[in-house]
């Protein structure tokens, strides 16, 4: 662990999944951790078990936004961010498509960054003058979850596909405009990963349709894969940014080719 004892880090979209995963590698880690998302009971048990500190907050609305960094002042000095909350809704096509699912797509996975970056750069800025001073470089990290849904349009996707284009757009942007600080920017892109909630979500609560998914697929993806990625890169030594890491299973070798049943060498 390269000095992250000192260290704080907001994760959001905490109550489940790979932000409640990455929560607790962090506290394994010895980070200070603040969890942030809507479901105070998931947060609290969360905090429970990690000894994470927690914020109930809705980051589509810019008043808990505002909250959440009065919040963060008062804590102490903040040195990395995790996007991480996000989701899809409905799996129709372009035409046939509900304007709403796409404008909710929207406020919450690019919307929602782009406030919560807002928000935190300020402090972000402030923690890495009190950071850790045996660190090779002090530096701060905005770490966002982004999708391989992102990188490669499919059909039935394209308002997530469009929504996590718009984050890809947002962190790439925003690195270069961050150009000449010590703040590392850096995107993670997950393919597939089995998670309790996301699938199911997404297509309306339907589990049958949900396990069809990932029927057949060798080692799909798990939270605490993505999450150890997560921690592994803001422990990178601080001179060292990783732009984009791209997540797959190995059973995923592209968006479009997926293979179900053993994974075996080739005669």
């Amino acid at each position: 662990m390269s000095g992250a004892g000192t260290r704080r880090v907001v994760v959001t979209g905490a109550s489940s999944g790979i932000g409640a995963a990455t929560v607790r590698l962090f506290r394994e880690h010895g980070w200070e951790v603040v969890g942030v998302a809507r479901r105070a009971d998931r947060l609290e048990a969360l905090a429970a078990e990690t000894g994470a500190d927690i914020f109930v907050a809705d980051l589509t609305l810019q008043s808990d936004v505002d909250a959440l960094r009065e919040h963060l002042q008062k804590l102490g000095p903040v040195h990395a961010l995790v996007n991480n909350a996000g989701g899809a809704f409905g799996s129709a096509t372009v035409e046939e498509a509900a304007v709403e699912d796409w404008q909710r797509m929207f406020e919450v996975n690019v919307i929602a960054v782009k406030r919560v970056v807002s928000a935190l750069l300020p402090l972000l800025r402030a923690g890495i003058d009190e950071g850790d001073a045996d660190a090779e470089l002090p530096h701060a990290d905005i770490l966002t979850v982004s999708s391989t849904a992102g990188l490669t349009p499919y059909e039935g996707g394209g308002g997530y596909n469009a929504a996590k284009s718009g984050v890809h757009a947002l962190v790439g942007a925003l690195r270069l405009e961050l150009a000449g600080e010590p703040i590392r920017v850096t995107e993670i892109a997950p393919g597939m990963v089995h998670t309790p909630e996301f699938t199911l979500n997404r297509l309306r609560g339907d589990q049958q349709k949900a396990d069809a998914v990932y029927e057949g697929v060798t080692h799909p993806l798990v939270a605490d894969d993505i999450a150890r990625v997560i921690v592994q890169t803001l422990e990178m030594p601080g001179h060292v940014n990783l732009d984009l890491v791209v997540v797959r299973p190995v059973a995923q070798a592209a968006q479009h080719k997926l293979v179900r049943g053993e994974l075996k060498p080739r005669a």
